[in-house]
């Protein structure tokens, strides 16, 4: 008896020596936090995290990317993303804006659908993610897939379960050329609106888009308010100039407050069916109606700021690669063709600077369309029936694989899977969760809840852009 309290003795000593640690078992051990990972991670910053509804953590990231990765000594920029942190045991969706990244947390529809991290990333040559001094050139869609493929293997050692991708519009397309480039970065990619003008000088689609979509009534009030501003240009001209000095903005990028107006009243059809719906053909005003009703009909529907020098700046790189690789539709606008002044100059080019002068590649998007009908795999494409930019969609093809296309009825540019029908859907949904491998956790009734703060964000309109 003496001996066998003497062995536990010895052993209770023992353990207080060394320390029970140092027997427990390494899986026991407790992950390391979050922001200590990713401090360690060679090439990233971590410029802050800000407070976020609970079980999630927010952080604003920057990486060094090189200007040009066929040649990585030649330079480099920071560029910006950020990380809504969930848990490094669920799934990761690579969420590209096409356009800035918001600062603030919110929840891509496929984050909700798998409750996993979001990490949002802002494109290249869009401020502050642009190099100093901007070579255009490398403002390519194989530079930027190339910036997503380095934050996918920067941060695939901690996120080791699936990752999806996805995006809205212009982010869209961008998630699908990372994909082309890089097909296994992710497990399946989720692009929403996207447009593919695969043969940029053919515009016809767009044309005959708007001559089916809502009502013949609600076409031709919108065919008539263009018409009724146009023989008014004299008048707003005037008063866009005099709107213009008094809020200190300017027109040298697109030449003058006249072209702009133009510009501006041609763009406001496609614009209306953009974000609105036929609800809002009721408030088109008439032909009769005032000069300060159609003025604020412009601004409410397409903003007189936006062709002024100030709003035209921030997208200069959208207008850029519009010019360079993606295209850019041309309407005829027919119903106009006797009141324009710049009939056919309202293009890519025409919001562009003159020092930036970019030469067409009409292959790139070939090349695209080609990977896709040829070798696509795991890809969901959602598209708004009224939305003008689903008039030139991704179409699938004989060689792609596990890839699907929806059309949600009614819906303009900000169409999702929640707007699909019922059956639509839930199909849309467990191919999502599906590539994710998405297992729901006990919490998942919790997690998968509208979060105000998270969800209320609609990317799709964050910017009320005509085209």
């Amino acid at each position: 008896m003496r001996n066998a309290r003497r062995i536990l003795l010895s052993i209770m000593l023992l353990l207080g020596t060394f320390g029970v640690s140092s027997v427990a078992s390494p899986a026991m051990a407790a992950e390391p936090d979050i922001l200590d990972q990713l401090k360690a991670v060679p090439g990233l910053t971590v410029t802050a995290e800000q407070p976020v509804a609970a079980p999630y953590r927010f952080f604003l990231l920057s990486i060094t990317q090189p200007v040009d990765h066929t040649r990585p000594a030649a330079g480099t920029f920071q560029q910006r993303f950020t990380l809504l942190h969930r848990d490094t045991g669920r799934p990761m969706v690579l969420h590209t804006t096409g356009y800035n990244v918001p600062a603030t947390a919110f929840r891509a529809e496929p984050t909700r659908l798998v409750d996993g991290n979001q990490i949002s990333v802002e494109q290249r040559y869009f401020t502050p993610s642009r190099p100093a001094p901007a070579d255009w050139s490398k403002l390519t869609i194989w530079q930027a897939a190339t910036d997503h493929h380095r934050i996918v293997s920067a941060l695939k050692p901690i996120y080791a379960r699936k990752w999806l991708s996805t995006g809205a519009s212009k982010g869209g397309m961008t998630s699908v050329y990372h994909r082309r480039f890089y097909p296994a970065d992710v497990d399946g990619t989720v692009a929403y609106v996207a447009p593919q003008d695969v043969v940029n000088s053919e515009d016809t689609a767009y044309d005959r888009f708007f001559t089916t979509v809502g009502t013949a009534r609600c076409r031709t009030a919108l065919d008539a308010i263009q018409v009724e501003a146009l023989r008014r240009r004299a008048e707003l001209v005037a008063r866009y100039q005099a709107w213009a000095t008094q809020n200190a903005r300017t027109f040298h990028v697109v030449g003058g407050a006249d072209r702009a107006f133009e510009f501006m009243v041609n763009g406001t059809t496609w614009a209306f069916w953009q974000y609105s719906g036929e609800s809002e053909c009721q408030d088109v005003p008439a032909r009769t109606a005032s000069s300060d009703d159609i003025w604020a009909w412009l601004d409410l529907v397409y903003g007189v700021n936006s062709n002024t020098d100030q709003g035209v700046e921030p997208y200069i790189p959208y207008y850029f690669q519009a010019s360079y690789q993606l295209g850019y539709p041309e309407i005829k606008l027919s119903h106009l063709a006797r009141l324009q002044h710049y009939r056919g100059q309202d293009r890519a080019q025409s919001y562009i600077p003159d020092d930036i002068v970019p030469r067409f590649q009409p292959l790139a998007m070939f090349d695209i369309d080609a990977w896709v009908k040829l070798a696509g795999r795991q890809l969901l494409f959602v598209y708004g029936q009224n939305d003008p930019w689903g008039a030139e969609p991704f179409r699938l093809g004989a060689g792609t694989r596990d890839s699907y296309r929806y059309v949600a009825a009614g819906a303009n540019h900000g169409a999702n899977i929640a707007q699909l029908t019922p059956a639509q859907t839930a199909a849309a949904t467990a191919t999502v969760q599906r590539w994710a491998a998405a297992t729901q956790p006990a919490s998942a009734a919790r997690s998968a809840t509208y979060i105000p703060s998270l969800d209320d964000h609609n990317l799709a309109l964050d910017r009320r852009f005509s085209r």
